[in-house]
């Protein structure tokens, strides 16, 4: 895998992890249909509930999954350079929680996900809720919410918050060489980094942590 242009802003030194959990699994029980992935995620353990951090942002965001070639794939982003933070970085749908338009989290990935890339919220039908990530940098809470579509999407990015969407296969995500951890820092301040390098892209940061969980979770069960 080539990876993307994406800019991650390393240390002088880094240490690898382990292999995620997800690398003993055959090829073949890495191509999930959708249908499976769905039974799956209604298995999933409620998440905790999020933690209390003085100053920080809720936010949300929604994994879109849908059916393609007999296997689940995943609707990702990436923001333009122009945007005043994560620059160039690859995302799934989602933002702040603006309380006097948002009832609920969901509520609010849902909005950012119409918002975004024109994806109808009559159109998605939520089968699991995530853990709550804290980001590093930019003091948001934010809850993942995975969402299953009838089919391919056709999408209509706002290029204000959106330089590109594409999809990717979970099999392509778990393919062996794709996925790695970085351990940056030393002692109490080491931060565990996930990083998938995609043939043209690389996700790494807050949407790598949580993809890494959820795939973490869907091939525990």
């Amino acid at each position: 895998m080539v990876g993307g242009a994406q800019r991650i802003p390393r240390p002088p030194t880094i240490r690898l992890g382990a292999a995620a959990p997800w690398t003993t699994r055959p090829p073949e029980a890495r191509r999930l249909p959708l249908d499976e992935v769905r039974r799956r995620c209604r298995a999933f353990p409620a998440p905790a509930q999020p933690p209390r951090v003085p100053g920080n942002q809720a936010a949300a965001v929604l994994v879109p999954l849908f059916e393609g070639g007999g296997e689940t794939r995943v609707v990702l982003t990436r923001r333009p350079d122009t945007m005043p933070s994560h620059r160039g970085d690859v995302a799934f749908p989602g933002g702040k929680v603006h309380p006097e338009i948002d009832p609920t989290l969901l509520d609010a990935a849902l909005r950012e996900a119409e918002e975004e890339v024109g994806l109808p919220r009559a159109a998605v039908e939520v089968v699991a809720e995530l853990e709550t990530i804290s980001t590093v940098t930019s003091r948001f809470l934010v809850a993942p919410f995975v969402g299953v579509l009838a089919a391919a999407p056709e999408l209509r990015p706002d290029p204000r918050e959106v330089e590109r969407v594409f999809d990717v296969a979970l099999s392509e995500l778990m393919a062996d060489g794709v996925h790695r951890v970085e351990h940056w820092g030393t002692g109490v301040l080491t931060r565990e980094v996930h990083i998938f390098e995609l043939e043209d892209e690389t996700v790494w940061g807050l949407t790598a942590r949580i993809l890494a969980g959820f795939l973490t979770l869907l091939t525990s069960l």
